[in-house]
Parts: C-alpha cells; structure tokens; sequence
C-alpha cells in the first residue's frame, strides 16, 4: 500500500477564544505522532482549508468555521475519512448537542430551546427556573456573552434580548445546577479520560468557573463518569472530546457542556498519543473495510 497522506487542519484563532496556544499545542503534538507513525501529513489553518482544493482522502481536524464544517460534511459524504466528523462538530453546536443529548437520555439539565424574540420570564418563573444560563444556540461560544448565566427570570429576558439584538436567533437556557463543577476529556475507544477541577487549576475559558465556586470533593464514580461521557460522545459522533459536569450534592453526574476536540491543556502530552492512535485507527479501519486507497 502506498504511503498515506493526510491532511490536518489547524483551528483558527478566532474559534480558540483564550486558549490559541493551549489549541495548537494538542495539534502539533498530534500531528507529531502522526509524522512519526509514518504518515505523511499536509497542514492547513482553517481559512486556507475552506479556499482550497483537497485531495487528501483522510482528513483530521480542529474546525469551527462554519464554512470549513460544510467543506468537511461535503468531503465525507464523497467518502473522505475525517476525524472528528463534521457532522459531529455540527453536532457541538448548543441547539443540536441539548436536542442530541436529551433524545438519548444523557443526564442533562432541564433546558429550554427558545427564540431570542420570546418572551421567558412567565415560562421560567413557572417551571421555577429562578436560576439558569442562556447559550447561543447556533454556534460555538466565541465570546463570553455567548454562555451567561442569570440569576433571575427577569435577567434571563434581558440576556435574552441583547443575543438578538446581536443577530442570533435561537438560544439554549439551561436550569442552574448545584454542585461540583468538574471538566474532562476523552478520546472514544480507548482508555484515556482524564478529569480535574477547573476552579483549583484557575482553568477557564470565560471565567464561569466562579459561579460555582470552589470544589468541595462531593464523592462520586469515575467509571459512570467515564460511562456518560463516552456515551455522549458516540449521541453527538466526536471521537475527541471534552466538556464540563456538576456533580450534585447527592451525586448524580449530569453533563452541561460537550466539545469537539478541546485543548486537553492540563494533560495533552499524555492525550496526544491516544488521539493519533485514534485517528490512525478511524483512517486503517476506513481503508480495510472500503478497499479505498489513499
């Protein structure tokens, strides 16, 4: 079999809100693994992706763009290999990932999906909802008002109103969890996950972290952890992930957040082999089972 080119396709920056160096350092380690493997891997930034023709038939990639994500659903429907799908980065979108996640019964906050037109405070107020947060609904957060929380009903329309003044249509309003919050990373099929407390490690994207404060070692499972999230991931098709959980007081694991392909920041040296080995296991099962040369 010939040699095997790939391409990887970096992240742009303006899809790596505080975190553009924790973002290509997963990617350059990856593509490190990958080179050493043997492979021979042409890199592209997200922009020059969308603007050029691919050959390239296995494609792994941090993309966010909208336009780099229906490049890569077009590629894969014409039988390209691509990790993660970007039908699964679609999928991390808060409207898709709340409608994915509830429909496979992952444990998940009660959550309403709304127009930025509508009028809230009566519907919160009802399902007593004092407490929540208000995400866009079509997109990534980019920028800290994309994920707000609201410590009233009457807040909550106000958030509400400025997202459409600021042209988003549709939002996500989770109810407010108590508890321990906890981030984690994953890489589905294998035996990495990895998981911390953000508050201790000052990790933060927005600065969220302080609405609940400070961990206070609320016991719990690991392995259910493990469990949920991975099922999450095959509900949402990411094969490298992470995202955010509240453990309550009693417990109970739920699942606030999801992403595709996150920076692993805290242990990405670690998560870098299993995520080439990922990759390269997608692409050889890909080639086995279509007979498909690359």
């Amino acid at each position: 079999m010939k040699k095997i080119v790939l391409a990887g396709v970096r992240r742009e920056n303006t899809y790596s809100p505080n975190h553009v160096g924790n973002d290509a350092a997963i990617f350059n380690l990856t593509l490190s693994y990958l080179r050493e493997s043997g492979y021979e891997v042409n890199e592209y930034e997200e922009s020059g992706f969308v603007n050029s023709p691919i050959k390239e038939r296995a494609i792994f990639n941090m993309s966010r763009s909208e336009k780099a994500i229906k490049k890569l659903q077009q590629l894969e429907d014409e039988g390209c290999v691509v990790v993660n799908s970007g039908y699964g980065i679609e999928n991390c979108t808060r409207e898709k990932m709340t409608t994915l996640l509830i429909e496979h019964r992952i444990p998940y906050p009660e959550s309403l999906v709304v127009d930025t037109s509508s009028s809230i405070v009566a519907l919160l107020q009802e399902k007593n909802m004092q407490q929540c947060w208000l995400k866009r609904g079509d997109f990534h957060a980019i920028h800290k008002e994309d994920v707000s929380f609201a410590r009233h009903p009457e807040e909550a329309q106000s958030i509400l109103q400025e997202y459409a003044l600021r042209g988003i249509g549709r939002a996500v309003i989770n109810r407010h969890l108590v508890g321990d919050l906890i981030k984690f990373y994953g890489v589905r099929g294998s035996d990495f996950f990895y998981w911390f407390y953000p508050f201790d490690l000052h990790h933060s994207k927005f600065g969220h972290e302080q609405i609940n404060g400070k961990a206070t070692g609320i016991p719990f499972s690991v392995e259910e952890m493990r469990e949920i999230c991975s099922e999450a991931a095959t509900a949402l098709h990411v094969e490298i992930y992470g995202g955010d959980c509240i453990i309550s007081p009693d417990g109970e694991i739920r699942i606030i957040d999801l992403n595709d392909w996150p920076s692993f920041a805290p242990c990405r040296e670690k998560a870098a082999p299993y995520i080439g080995k990922a990759i390269e296991q997608i692409i050889q099962k890909t080639l086995v089972s279509t007979s498909v040369g690359i």
